[in-house]
């Protein structure tokens, strides 16, 4: 995710000190300590809900607070990083990040710990989009597919290790150490900015030009539809008043947003760019890499432990399959690209993570670790040949002042994906769960002779452990009901990741209408 201010016109010398590579290594630990933040709670969002007195409704709102802040803040980070200098802009950012990062572990109540996440996820997300800026304003483009690599590192290890470190941390010392775990990289980052980022001057006069009317309708619009999204599955959608009042602002501003940018001559962001072929095209692949990469981190994890009883570090150890590869990966890909045509790396790198997707379609009750490792190890091995491949397609071509609204776009789209592959989901998940009981409960109907002989076995077991023969026929009943319910589940997942692999391979079409581009370092965003 990436968001880029100004690109300077002449390009820096071919050869990079060892200062700028400090400022680029300290704004990526920034990147991922912003996408770590959005998956690290999610392990123990149990405990922060009974500290503060939460119900489980009530504690979605500390991941949702978070999620709408960021995507509202990424499209106006290039113009914002512009109008206070990049420098100045990231810095201040990063000690409010490390603040409320603190704030959220003295949260109080459940108000105090939504408002600490909402500001720290308006600070967090300055973070992951002014990492590419730093690479795109300082790296020589030769350079720069480095840069990108290392931030794909940063996008897809962080939520691969996001709920196992959570757990860890919430087992061993607590859950407020998700948050304190922020300070000391965070300490490093403002180090490693303020030696290897130059100062620019500020365009503070920017402010009095700016698109404001365009920015409200964005943050109301974006704002109003990421929490449709955050919390329409679990309010039953549109039967919510809160979700239709919702629904009907964003659509209202959203469109008042479009007409705002098409029309004005100077826009905050540039929506013109999707109407290219490249970009546009892109950026439908993107979002449909949201779908899986957040998809997948979403729906793995509640089949482990719903079904398996995985513990978080349990479930963590079969994420991790899909992130310790990455690390070997990721560093080949800026070679891969010199030699390789980019839109078959693109190709491969869809097909790969479908793949994977339909290897987890077949799951049983029984699906563990063993069996899951391979699927994630696809996975890892498909993610990193579409995000800095797919980049550089997307924003061939592109003059520097169109970089920003590249970027913020390109960002926005893969977030926008992600949110709505995981209401999708998670609104599939209860959907199908409820047909498979549903089809399985006719088949396995009191009536059957097979259902009944299965009863009376129970029903013996249950005698032997000394339950009377009343109570020993409810437990065998309730026990074929429980069987039943497991098995409709398992289904429901298989199901949900059919979905996952098929918009993939859908998204991948795309790829055949790219126009060839020279591979390049001058990529806006991962």
């Amino acid at each position: 995710m990436a968001n880029t201010g100004v690109i300077r016109q002449q390009a820096p010398p071919e050869r990079v000190p060892l200062k700028t590579w400090i400022g680029v290594l300290a704004s990526m630990l920034g990147a991922f300590m912003a996408v770590l933040d959005i998956q690290i709670t999610n392990a123990s969002l149990q405990d922060i809900q009974a500290s503060l007195g939460a119900t489980l409704e009530e504690g979605s709102w500390i991941s949702t607070a978070y999620l709408v802040a960021e995507i509202v803040v990424i499209p106006l980070t290039g113009w914002l990083s512009r109008v206070f200098s990049l420098r100045r802009y990231l810095l201040v950012n990063t000690v409010l990040f490390i603040f409320f990062s603190i704030c959220c572990a003295w949260s109080w109540n459940l108000n105090s710990m939504i408002l600490f996440r909402a500001l720290q996820g308006f600070s967090g997300g300055v973070l992951i989009p002014t990492a590419m800026t730093v690479v795109l304003t300082t790296l020589p483009q030769s350079k720069q597919s480095v840069g990108l690599a290392a931030f794909g590192f940063s996008a897809v290890f962080a939520p691969s290790i996001g709920p196992t470190l959570g757990g860890w941390l919430t087992e061993n010392f607590g859950w407020e150490y998700n948050f304190y775990i922020n300070v000391i990289p965070g300490a490093l980052m403002l180090a490693g900015v303020w030696y290897g980022i130059k100062q620019e001057k500020p365009q503070i006069n920017l402010l009095k030009q700016g698109d404001w009317w365009g920015i409200i309708a964005m943050a109301i619009g974006l704002g109003s539809l990421q929490v449709v999204l955050e919390e329409g599955s679990r309010k039953d959608w549109f039967s919510s008043a809160l979700i239709l009042r919702l629904s009907a602002i964003a659509a209202i501003f959203l469109a008042i947003f479009f007409f705002i940018e098409l029309t004005r001559k100077q826009p905050f962001i540039n929506l013109r760019l999707l109407f290219r072929r490249n970009f546009g095209l892109a950026s439908i692949v993107n979002v449909s890499l949201g779908v899986g990469l957040y998809g997948s981190i979403y729906i793995l994890p509640l089949y482990l432990a719903q079904i398996q009883k995985y513990n978080a570090l349990q479930i963590g150890e079969v994420l991790i399959w899909a992130g310790i590869p990455q690390l070997f990966i990721i560093p080949l890909i800026p070679k891969l690209m010199q030699r390789i045509d980019v839109r078959l790396m693109v190709a491969v790198g869809v097909t790969l993570f479908s793949i994977s997707a339909f290897m987890n379609s077949g799951m049983t009750n029984e699906t563990g670790l063993d069996q899951l490792r391979w699927s994630q190890f696809v996975r890892a091995m498909g993610q990193p040949l579409i995000m800095v491949p797919l980049t550089s397609i997307a924003t061939a071509g592109l003059s520097p002042k169109e970089a920003g609204s590249a970027s913020g776009l390109f960002n926005m789209m893969r977030n926008m994906g992600g949110s709505i592959g995981i209401a999708s989901l998670a609104t599939l998940l209860t959907n199908r769960e409820q047909f498979h009981s549903n089809r399985l409960g006719d088949e396995i109907s009191l009536y059957n002779p097979e259902t009944q002989q299965r009863i009376d076995q129970m029903t013996q077991y249950f005698i032997s452990k000394g339950a009377d023969l009343s109570t020993a026929q409810n437990q065998a009943i309730a026990s074929i009901s429980n069987i039943v319910r497991r098995e409709a589940f398992v289904m429901a997942f298989n199901d949900c990741f059919y979905f996952i692999g098929i918009a993939l391979l859908l998204s991948g079409l795309a790829v055949l209408f790219f126009k060839k581009v020279k591979p390049s370092g001058g990529a806006v965003a991962h």
